[in-house]
Formats: structure tokens, sequence, C-alpha cells
């Protein structure tokens, strides 16, 4: 095994192993059980040491190294991450590997049936999970082990396939602090808003921690439901943000620059796609749901940007909605937020790049002849990022599509089928039917949750590093060392 990828984990689980042993401390100073926490941290921090001396910091990983150490990292550290929840007796493991997978994915499904079940040492460690997830593991080793070096890079860029992000300093660890500063500052911007909103403390923390990755984690059985409608208007802001690139917002926030954001082509039809169906949808509200004029909107906005932003919050029981509004929020499932975001999904750009492609090849049939540049907010679009975008939606598709016919096959319900595979690979949390934001998934069968859960994990790599295992040449370039 290249000692490369021993090392990233053995970090990744040294450091998580610290930050167990502190929730223990948590845990007993707010006298709850610290058993789980202790025992996790026990582990994290064991097998963490052992990586850590099998492997090499410094060596500089080949490609092969940098896909495969991402896939397996975002695989490996929500096993670290359900054992709180199965030492605590909380979940059998099935369950609790679920419950970590969609926190560190930011997707946000549970199979929580009693939420009076989890401390609140848990509930917050359940929050965490999504906060450090929406960051991403990888920019955070960028920002803080500097020594990974081109290591970084490269890891940085195989969590990243199908469209780069924009880079806004000469230096890719500066950017990854860009992001981690921007970062920070919303979440501590959605804490003092929610609690302007009325909420407590505690529940500000909690929801500002799975606002900012848009993870939809809450401790509320009800969601957002439990709250007033200024705390549900502040989650519409927040969540937008959520949804929109860092970067850009970096250089609105921090260099007072708000042009290249408010002028950025992906950003604008973000918005757009925000406010045409947030409108869509309240107009459907208010005259045929019986909502007066504010709750329709509140409402409406709150559900479209909870979706699109693949947050998975909810204000109110959408799965009893009348179906055309629920099919405005389906569609919006397979739409995401913007590249460089917390959000997962598709994300806007890619669509943008599609439907500017089938636009050129529509026009080719006319004119076989002419040379037509593909162009995205006037930079040209180079025929290997359409190729990685091409691939990438055919493999999303393809993946829908098959965890869709296998959850209908094992529960006997298209509806639950269809939204839930959606749902899970676009990291967005609930479905439609039995699995609706008021519900969860606790009472499905062991291997469709183990199912959803390949989902989430695919999904939030962006598919393409976790099929990459399928290929021969992956493995040998991992063993080799």
């Amino acid at each position: 095994m290249s000692r490369f990828v021993l090392y990233v984990v053995g970090t990744a689980y040294w450091v998580l192993g610290w930050v167990l042993l502190g929730f223990a401390f948590l845990a007993l100073l707010w006298r709850e059980p610290a058993f789980g926490f202790l025992g996790s941290a026990a582990v994290g921090l064991g097998f963490g040491f052992a990586l850590q001396q099998l492997g090499a910091a410094k060596q500089e990983p080949r490609r092969t190294e940098a896909l495969f150490a991402v896939a397996i990292l975002w695989l490996l550290v929500p096993l670290l991450g359900a054992l709180p929840y199965w030492f605590s007796s909380a979940f059998g493991f099935v369950d609790a590997l679920f419950e970590a997978m969609s926190g560190f994915t930011t997707t946000g499904a549970t199979v929580l049936t009693d939420f009076g079940l989890l401390s609140k040492s848990l509930f917050l460690w359940r929050a965490l999970t999504q906060w450090f997830g929406g960051v991403g593991i990888i920019l955070l080793f960028i920002a803080v082990l500097p020594h990974l070096a081109v290591a970084g890079r490269q890891m940085f860029f195989a969590e990243s396939t199908g469209v780069q992000k924009e880079k806004m300093t000469p230096r890719l660890k500066h950017t990854a602090e860009a992001v981690l500063r921007v970062y920070v500052a919303l979440t501590l911007g959605a804490i003092l808003a929610y609690l302007v909103g009325g909420m407590g403390l505690y529940d500000a923390v909690a929801h500002a921690l799975t606002t900012i990755p848009a993870g939809g984690f809450s401790p509320r059985g009800d969601s957002f439901a439990s709250f007033s409608p200024l705390a549900q208007w502040m989650a519409v802001v927040f969540m937008f943000l959520a949804g929109a690139n860092f970067m850009l917002q970096f250089r609105l926030l921090f260099q007072r620059q708000p042009r290249p954001l408010l002028a950025d082509p992906e950003f604008r039809a973000y918005a757009l796609a925000v406010v045409a169906a947030s409108l869509a949808l309240s107009a459907y509200l208010f005259w045929d749901h019986d909502y007066g004029f504010e709750p329709a909107l509140r409402h409406a906005f709150f559900q479209v940007v909870s979706i699109v932003t693949t947050t998975g919050y909810a204000s109110v029981d959408f799965a009893r909605w009348t179906v055309p509004a629920q099919v405005i929020l389906v569609a919006l499932m397979f739409l995401g937020g913007s590249a460089g975001s917390g959000a997962g999904g598709i994300k806007v750009v890619r669509w943008r790049i599609m439907l500017y492609h089938i636009q050129r090849e529509l026009k080719r049939t006319l004119h076989p002849q002419a040379v037509i540049p593909l162009r995205l907010g006037g930079r040209p679009v180079g025929e290997d990022v359409l190729r990685q975008v091409s691939a990438f939606v055919a493999l999303y598709v393809v993946t829908f599509a098959t965890g869709a016919l296998v959850v209908a096959l094992l529960e006997g319900d298209l509806v639950v089928a269809f939204t839930a595979s959606a749902a899970t690979l676009g990291n967005i949390g609930p479905g439609l039917g039995a699995v609706g934001p008021m519900a969860n998934f606790a009472w499905m069968h062991p291997f469709t949750k183990l199912v959803l859960t390949f989902e989430m994990w695919a999904g939030r790599i962006e598919l393409i590093p976790v099929y990459l295992l399928f290929f021969r040449e992956l493995w040998r370039g991992v063993l080799r060392r």
C-alpha cells in the first residue's frame, strides 16, 4: 500500500481522535455518557499514530495515489465517525455508518426516529461532522498541513474533478485559507442571525454548523418548523450563501470586490433559478394551498433554497403538498448549487456547459464545417473540461438510475426509490413519501441503507474517484510503493 495514502488516512484519524477526546470531556462536563467518545478517540488515536508511522508525509504522490486517497479518506473517516453512535448503543452498526456518512458528506438523511435518544454532545458531534465535511477534509489538509506541498495540491484537484475551481491566490494554500476564512465568518454570522431569530445558544450553534456546509442535520425532529418566521428567513439567507462560490465571496467580504461575484455567470444563473422557482412555488402555495402571502413566500423560498443548495432543512412537511408543488422541488434536486461552495449535486456550472454544448452541436448539424468555440462567461471551455463534465453527468444519471432501481426492488415504492436515490446521490437529505422531511430512513432494509450510503459517498467526491476504483491501473499505482 502507498505510504502516502497511509499517512493521509493516519493524519485524519489522529486529528479526529483528538476531536473525539475533546467531545468526551464535553460529555462529562454536561454529565452525559462519555464512553462512546472515549472508545472512538482511542481507535482514532491508535490507528492514526500507527498509520502515520507506516506512511510518509513528504512523498510526492502520483495522480493515482491522490485519487485513491480522496476516495478512501471519504470512506474511512465516516467509519470512524460512526463509532460514537455505535459504542453508545444509539444505533446498530449499519445505521451508525449511514448517519456518519450522511454527516460527513453533508447529506442530512437520517435514521434517527426518536430525537430524545441522542445526548446533547452526540447531537453536537453530529452537527460538527457536517461542518468538517462541508469545508472538505482535503481543504483542511492544505490549510493546516502545509508540509504536504505538491501532495495537497494533487489531492485538492482530485477531489474537485470535472470543473476546476477558480484560483484566487498564487498559492493553493492561500486559497484554502481564504475559503476557511469565509467559511468561519459565515458560520459565526449564522450563529448571530439565529440568536436574533429567537433560537437558544445551543440550537443556534448546532444549526449554524449544519447550514454553512449545506448539511441540514437538526437536533429538532421537525427541523426549522420549530422556529420563528424570522429564524426561517435567516436560514434562507445563509443557505443561499452556502450554495455560492466561497472564493468569490472572499473577494466580496475581505477584499471589498463585489464585481467578481455579481458578474460570475454561474452565480447569476444560480440566483435566477432560485428566484424563479421560489416565485412560481409561492404563487402555487398561495392560490392552491391556502397559505397567506408571507407564509407562501417564506416556505417557497425556504424549500427551494434548501433543495437547490442540497441543505435539506424543512420549514414545513412538503411531502404533504400536492403533486405539482412537489414536482418543482424534485426537479430542483438535480440542479445543485455553485462550484466551490458547500452545496452538492450536479452544480449549475455543469448544466450551463452541457446546455451550451447541446446548442453548439445543434448548430453544427446545420453548419457541419463551422468552428464554434464553447465559451462560459467570455472564457473558452476546453475540450478536456467538456469531456470530464459529460462523463460526470453520464455517471451521475447511471448511478442515480441504478440506485433507484435497487431501492425500488427492495422497498417496493417508486416514489421513495426515485427521491431517496436523488436525495442521497445529490447529498440533499429528504425525499418524498416515507423518506420525507419529517420522516426518516430507519425503516429501510439494511442493504438499502448500504446502497444509499454508497450513493452519499460517491456523490460527495463527485463520482469519478469512486469509479476509478474499478480500474486495475489505479490499484497498480496505489499498491506500488
